[in-house]
């Protein structure tokens, strides 16, 4: 599988890298299972291993950990912290308080003395960004993490975090992970660039939109696990931005075939094309997903290919921007843009 490296960090990572989330209750996993899965990546190549604290409660850092076994150290090992661990309000954010300890847990969890790359989840208005960066400052040099960065932040939180690194001679973020796909394209407008100028490596989630680009989500049909779990989250499948979905898929499928792919292999094709991204983070929750989205490593789409997808996906443009992960708060919250 192609290396690339990971931002300025000198670090060689797989160009296809193994999203835990599904490794434990979220996705069903148990460890037998869990472990066969991650055993099958290391085998077919896959060199970094991303999770978080968060998902299962620290379950997947838990069977990942033990899955990875003595295998540990042939891989990069990158992990979060910063959503809420629980109820507790203490249990969560960007705090010296709660990152020391977080880390702490993770180590313990992963069974491992170090962690490779180390997240911030998400941005957190609550505390200052110079005090998250002397924290995570801290850990790496205390050798409990290597390099830190993080995710899903807006391009002038990334550039203010870059400042203030610079400012108080602190260790700044090297890479950030973002939410890219042919449906969701913002990223490429504002953040793309800014992790360019500051070379950041990008790790991608969801490259294949939540399963839209699976070819899961359908018109018309049985109602389906995933069906089901886009009912919970209150999306209508009837709605405009979802109906536009649909057309830009039927689109994209007749792009694939004429390129003899499939569309999952066209999806994960696109996101591994632009010069930004370092890895793109699969999600598989049985060997037979994971042997599918294997073969988008090798897909190349050439410019005329891209050129077609652009004439179907604006760059630059999500398809559905009320569904994008991260709204700031200054929109968000009627009372930070109202005099009272």
């Amino acid at each position: 599988m192609e290396q690339r490296i990971l931002g300025g960090t000198g670090v060689a990572v797989s160009s296809l890298g193994f999203g835990a989330m599904n490794l434990g209750a979220w996705g069903g996993l148990d460890e037998a299972a869990s472990t066969r899965l991650v055993n099958e990546a290391l085998d077919s190549g896959i060199t970094l291993f991303d999770t978080a604290d968060v998902y299962s409660s620290g379950q997947s850092e838990e069977l990942l950990g033990k899955a990875l076994g003595r295998r540990r150290d042939q891989v990069v090992l990158a992990t979060k912290a910063g959503n809420p661990m629980g109820e507790a309000p203490l249990r969560r954010g960007g705090s010296r308080r709660w990152l020391t300890r977080a880390v702490e847990d993770s180590l313990r969890r992963l069974g491992t003395d170090h962690i490779d790359l180390y997240q911030l989840h998400r941005p957190d208005p609550a505390t200052d960004l110079d005090e998250t960066l002397a924290a995570l400052t801290d850990l790496q040099r205390a050798g409990k993490i290597g390099a830190f960065g993080s995710s899903t932040f807006f391009a002038h939180d990334i550039v203010e975090a870059q400042w203030l690194a610079r400012d108080r001679a602190l260790t700044r973020f090297t890479t950030e992970q973002v939410s890219y796909s042919i449906l969701a394209r913002a990223v490429e407008r504002d953040v793309f660039p800014v992790a360019q100028r500051h070379r950041m490596g990008i790790l991608v989630w969801s490259p294949l939109a939540n399963g839209w680009l699976a070819g899961t989500v359908r018109r018309e049909g049985p109602v389906t696990a995933h069906r089901a779990h886009l009912a919970q989250q209150a999306f209508d499948l009837d709605e405009p931005a979802n109906r536009r979905k649909f057309d830009i898929i039927d689109a994209l499928r007749e792009i694939a075939a004429d390129a003899g792919l499939t569309l999952v292999e066209l999806a994960l094709g696109f996101t591994l094309a632009h010069p930004a991204v370092s890895t793109v983070l699969i999600g598989p929750r049985t060997p037979e997903h994971l042997r599918h989205n294997l073969r988008a490593a090798d897909v190349r789409l050439d410019a005329a290919l891209l050129d077609r997808i652009d004439a179907v996906t604006e760059p630059g443009v999500d398809v559905a921007p009320h569904e994008r992960w991260m709204i700031s708060p200054e929109m968000d919250d009627p009372r930070l843009r109202r005099r009272p």
